[in-house]
């Protein structure tokens, strides 16, 4: 199989993730603007916000390949690419699997008790990490036997064409996040817990709204630019131009996910301190892993 194949498909296998995530993500931000979420235990309360720091982490994870695609190789698909692809991919589950059970705890506990809560948090976080890795590791070891997946790729320019293509398929998996979440804060701003925070998270909120619209709509514009001025034809102005696209529409969604952050932890803590702290730390990770990581691995390869 070509290395641009098997890149193309970890990204496919990666938006599936994605959407994961964000629901994920989506439930425990909007979980903090409930009604109900004042009546739960103050453990209960932390453990929901230790899920969202989970996804967090996630979402920086599986983001990062296709930033390393256009900062770090210029658009060209190569064998140490791919096997990024799928260490990120790989770390991302752990994180993820780990929040699902916390979930599960979250909801729960409240109605079954604590003891149910516990019981059905571990076995599904147990559950994931033995279909997400147990299976895995195991069939490698005993009926692959570590033996070689063929000859490796060979390392080649990539055509024009699969450039296109994968940075059209990149923005295509940061989309569904940047969706999911905008929903997610429209609804928060309706809701009548909203109209009780104070006006700094109200302005927070609202700043954060407007940044994942403003990404959705660079991520979006790659596709417009395609069809539109190029009636669907290949160019190298589309490839640098989408790409130029798709990487600045990271840093609005990187600063609104780090303002809801601070307007969820806030709430959680009652502090606007823990609240400032989390954000920080989330933009911090999202800009490590989105561009100071692929800048330094590109400085490095072109001294």
């Amino acid at each position: 199989m070509s290395v641009e194949r098997k890149f193309k498909m970890a990204l496919d296998e990666t938006r599936m993730l994605m959407l994961g995530s964000q629901i994920l993500f989506g439930f425990e931000f909007n979980a903090v603007f409930q009604q109900s979420f004042e009546q739960l235990p103050t453990s209960s309360r932390w453990i929901d916000g230790t899920g969202l720091s989970l996804m967090v982490l996630a979402v920086a994870l599986l983001i990062a390949p296709g930033t390393q695609h256009r900062l770090t190789c210029d658009g060209q698909i190569t064998p140490r690419l791919d096997h990024a692809a799928t260490v990120f991919a790989g770390w991302a589950l752990l994180p993820f699997a780990i929040s699902l059970g916390l979930d599960i705890y979250v909801v729960l506990q409240r109605d079954f008790g604590v003891g149910i809560g516990i019981a059905a948090g571990a076995f599904f976080t147990a559950l994931a990490l033995l279909f997400w890795y147990g299976l895995e590791v195991g069939y490698t070891k005993l009926v692959l036997k570590n033996s070689p997946m063929g000859t490796p790729p060979e390392e080649k320019p990539t055509p024009l064409q699969v450039r296109i293509d994968q940075m059209l398929t990149e923005a295509r998996v940061a989309i569904p996040g940047a969706q999911a979440l905008l929903g997610f804060q429209l609804l928060v701003a309706m809701s009548e817990v909203f109209s009780k925070l104070p006006p700094s998270s109200q302005r927070v909120h609202a700043l954060a709204l407007g940044c994942i619209a403003l990404a959705l709509v660079l991520l979006v514009a790659p596709a417009a630019f395609h069809r539109l001025a190029f009636r669907g034809d290949d160019t190298e102005d589309v490839f640098r131009v989408g790409s130029a696209l798709v990487t600045s529409a990271l840093f609005p969604l990187a600063l609104g996910i780090s303002g809801d952050i601070y307007v969820a932890l806030a709430r959680i803590a009652d502090s606007p301190g823990i609240g400032t702290a989390a954000a920080i730390v989330s933009l911090l990770l999202f800009l490590t892993f989105w561009y100071v990581q692929p800048l330094l691995l590109r400085n490095r390869a072109h001294p």
